[in-house]
C-alpha cells in the first residue's frame, strides 16, 4: 500500500538559475541582519523562521527543505534595513508585489 510520495530537498546546496545557495549563506544573512539590528541570532530565526532554534541549527550543520530557504531568504529580502548593504555574493529575490 503506497501512502504518498514526499521529496524533501535538503540545502546543503542546490541549483536554481542564478547561483548557487548554501546554508551558510542563509546564516550569513541572518548574522548580518542580527548584528546590524542588534538581535540575537535567536530572536531572528524567530523572525525570519518562525523557529528560534533554525539559525543556530543550520550553523551545527542541520539542512533545511528548498520550500523553507525561499521562504527564508524572502523574509530577509523583504525586511533587510535600507541602510544596510545586502551582501554582493547573495542574489537578491524580486520584492513581493504589494497591493495597495
Amino acid at each position: 500500500m503506497t501512502i504518498g510520495v514526499f521529496s524533501v530537498f535538503i540545502i546543503g546546496e542546490f541549483s536554481n538559475s542564478e547561483s548557487r545557495m548554501k546554508t551558510e549563506t542563509l546564516v550569513t544573512l541572518a548574522e548580518t541582519f542580527a548584528a546590524h539590528r542588534g538581535l540575537t541570532l535567536s530572536t531572528v530565526s524567530t523572525y525570519a523562521a518562525t523557529d528560534g532554534k533554525f539559525f543556530p541549527e543550520l550553523k551545527k550543520g542541520s539542512g533545511c527543505t528548498l520550500r523553507r530557504a525561499a521562504r527564508v531568504l524572502a523574509w530577509f529580502s523583504d525586511n533587510w534595513p535600507p541602510d544596510l548593504e545586502w551582501p554582493r555574493d547573495v542574489p537578491r529575490p524580486a520584492a513581493k508585489r504589494r497591493v495597495a
